[in-house]
């Protein structure tokens, strides 16, 4: 089997997963670069691998094989497996690498890359509903325009929105290339030379659309810091400051969230949070990793341990910022 995925901040993530028994989630499991260094380095330990990708599921399964019951597979979305985990087998370990992976950029067929002539569809599960050609094809100009800010910030996104809508009414808009040919046009000639493509930001905004990725990381975080046994750790890898704000926040506020019981009229418990946030600034790859792998540079760790846990966390009381 062909290896594309190279994980990225191996090093590091295995220095801060650095339990020696019980069960790690990796919750985006990829190709499974980074469970792989983590069964070779501690016996003692069991991976639950999630994908949303059956295909990318399929391609971990053989690469991990030689760990034989060390290692148990589960093809869905790890927000709503960690939703659903059953209580009694609390992990000492949740890994997330939310980077979209060089199998979907090179290998899927899927349009994810408007470097080539694909399928415009961005999906990283067959299984759901929606693909980009329908979004590009059916949202108004205000819902692309508003899509193309918030998830790609794009500074270009009327001129590249309105591009769309004149295009699509002589014909649909349906391939990678075709996509990334009305947004080059649409953009102002500087921008057209700049130092990423200008469809970077659009194709970005599109796949977070399509795959509800934000809404995913947030709610895999929560469920994942109820989840963890007291000691345990989290480790999320970011790639984009959409997701990194999401993270950040997230983890700010468990470490100094009140845990008081919600009869209390006033906090007593001095908001000490039930997780130690272990990163003060998130951790960045090397030179040295960025060199050997250019995809690993806009990447970002941070990592929290789980302090204890709350009878009562008043989430809900708390204006998250």
């Amino acid at each position: 089997m062909e290896i594309v995925h190279v994980p990225v901040l191996r090093e590091e993530v295995g220095a801060f997963l650095s339990v020696r028994e019980g069960l790690v989630v990796d919750a985006t499991l990829g190709e499974g670069g980074h469970s792989e260094a983590l069964l070779e380095s501690r016996p003692g330990i069991r991976i639950l691998g999630v994908d949303a990708d059956p295909i990318m599921l399929s391609r971990a399964g053989e690469r991990l094989s030689r760990f034989g019951d060390r290692v148990r597979l589960v093809q869905g979305w790890f927000d709503e497996v960690l939703e659903s985990f059953p209580a009694e087998d609390r992990p000492v370990g949740i890994l997330m690498d939310l980077g979209i992976s060089s199998y979907h950029l090179e290998k899927s067929g899927r349009g994810f890359s408007f470097l080539r002539r694909e399928p415009l569809d961005m999906r990283l599960s067959p299984y759901l509903p929606m693909k980009a050609s329908d979004v590009v094809n059916t949202y108004s100009e205000t819902e692309l325009v508003d899509i193309f800010s918030r998830f790609g910030e794009e500074p270009f996104s009327k001129r590249i929105a309105r591009a769309i809508v004149s295009e699509r009414r002589k014909m649909p808009i349906t391939t990678s290339d075709h996509l990334a040919e009305v947004v080059m046009k649409a953009v102002p000639p500087k921008a057209r030379r700049g130092r990423i493509h200008p469809a970077t930001r659009v194709f970005q905004a599109l796949r977070i659309v399509v795959n509800k990725e934000l809404e995913r990381v947030e709610r895999a975080v929560r469920a994942g810091v109820r989840l963890l046994a007291p000691g345990g750790r989290m480790a999320v890898i970011s790639f984009h400051s959409l997701e990194d704000r999401i993270v950040k926040r997230l983890f700010r506020f468990y470490a100094g969230a009140c845990t008081c019981p919600p009869e209390e009229p006033i906090c007593r418990c001095g908001g000490q949070g039930i997780v130690e946030v272990l990163t003060k600034k998130p951790v960045r790859p090397g030179e040295e990793e960025v060199r050997a792998n250019p995809a690993s540079r806009s990447a970002r760790l941070r990592v929290l341990e789980k302090v204890r846990d709350a009878a009562h966390l008043r989430e809900e009381g708390h204006a998250l910022p």
